[in-house]
């Protein structure tokens, strides 16, 4: 359950607001608390002020006096009108309001069921009630009503949001740049490459890809790096970005700077001999590219192969999703370059490699690969909840996404796209 607090100086406002809905068969009135009762039950905005009238006057300086709540249980949760009762007296109680007066709404507008209580945050003497940390205390109070009523965890909801961010590039959809951008921000802080090639390699699995540009610009060399969309085929699906609409990091300079530190880190790999290993076993067992493919991805390792218009390999690349590591073909050794897999694919030369002496991890053998669950190539990006590079540690997506993701159901990747350039110009201002 997300709870969202809002505040203003217009009690009538939200009374209205909610009274609306009620007129219009869009909601109803659940309970109320410490409110003049009316001889049918029935209310008017004006009668639901009344009630609220005596701390209006007795308030001595608080500006924004009107408190205006929403809850909002996962749609998938059943919550009754007595639930719905209970949640929110007892949201009030903890959050310090129980004595306040309060009137709770149903809205039933939307396939989502929520509810919005309206209440004023001074007391009968005037005095503002304390607001300290009330956003965490919030938060707590939700993960304690979540347990206690047997409802969904917000954070799974948050997950769920967040895998938004980690899909393919849908050009046909549009706002491509914030697609882009909510890819390219995030992808350093978990995995490790050591060129443009094996980044392109990696953003070819998310629909996008870059290119360098280079040329002279009043006598001084410029040097600089464009994101494209692409389309499920692979092919370019819309006009370029320039990098620097993505912040310094998505530029050539930074990347070439992150391509570095990642070559003393990669090449000192734990895993490298187990992704080795895994690449000998699935060319032992297969004969066809496709099962080739089937077989690595299975394991959680991706293989982007590139072809020139004859049809010729000239690039290979690995990239494991278990260890967050991108690697060439050569880069792992000569036995595993593009010519290699050019030559058995297409010419049918069987590969001379040695199986490797030495495994950091044991590996299954192909026999047993059937027992093991196939996941598509795009949904192997579950990696929300596992820990950033060693490079990177307090840097991880999860980090990141605390403070992009929405706090309601329904909000995109241009509101993600307005909080990133709020929260950079909040930045430059310190």
């Amino acid at each position: 359950m997300i709870a969202k607090i809002g505040r203003s100086g217009n009690l009538y406002g939200a009374l209205a607001y909610n009274h609306l809905k009620v007129k219009h068969e869009n909601g109803k009135i659940l309970f109320a608390n410490k409110i003049i009762e009316t001889p049918n039950g029935h209310y008017s905005v004006a009668q639901l002020a009344q009630s609220f009238a005596p701390y209006l006057m007795a308030n001595r300086n608080t500006e924004k006096h009107a408190l205006h709540i929403s809850l909002n249980p996962d749609p998938n949760d059943k919550v009754s009108d007595d639930k719905f009762q209970q949640l929110a007296e007892q949201y009030m109680q903890e959050m310090g309001y129980n004595d306040q007066p309060f009137v709770v709404f149903k809205h039933t507008d939307t396939t989502r069921s929520h509810i919005h209580i309206v209440s004023v945050c001074v007391d009968e003497a005037g005095k503002k009630i304390s607001d300290k940390f009330e956003k965490m205390h919030s938060m707590k109070v939700c993960r304690e009503l979540e347990r206690k009523h047997g409802l969904i965890p917000a954070t799974d909801k948050e997950q769920k949001q967040s895998d938004k961010i980690f899909r393919p590039l849908d050009y046909q959809s549009g706002d491509v740049k914030s697609q882009i951008a909510s890819v390219v921000r995030h992808l350093p802080n978990y995995y490790q490459y050591q060129s443009l090639g094996e980044y392109n390699a990696l953003l070819s699995l998310f629909n996008i890809t870059t290119e360098k540009v280079e040329g002279e610009l009043q006598g001084k060399t410029q040097r600089g790096l464009l994101y494209i969309p692409l389309n499920e085929k692979g092919q370019k699906a819309g006009h370029p970005f320039k990098a620097s609409l993505f912040g310094k990091n998505a530029g050539l300079a930074a990347l070439e700077l992150y391509f570095t530190k990642c070559k003393g880190t990669l090449n000192r790999h734990p895993t490298k001999q187990t992704i080795k290993a895994a690449i000998t076993i699935a060319l032992k067992s297969t004969t066809v590219e496709m099962s080739f493919k089937k077989n690595l991805t299975e394991q959680g390792i991706n293989v982007v192969i590139r072809r020139n218009d004859t049809g010729r390999i000239y690039g290979i690349t690995f990239i494991d999703h278990n260890s967050k590591t991108v690697w060439n073909g050569s880069r792992l050794g000569k036995e595993f370059s593009a010519a290699t897999f050019n030559d058995y694919w297409n010419n049918n030369i069987q590969p001379q490699i040695k199986e490797p002496v030495e495994m950091q991890t044991k590996i299954s053998h192909a026999n047993d690969i059937d027992n093991v669950p196939s996941e598509k190539p795009h949904h192997l990006f579950d990696f929300i909840n596992t820990e950033p590079t060693p490079d990177n540690q307090g840097e991880g997506v999860t980090d990141a996404l605390v403070s992009l993701l929405p706090q309601t159901q329904g909000e995109d990747l241009e509101e993600l796209e307005f909080a990133f350039r709020m929260k950079k110009r909040r930045k430059r201002r310190r």
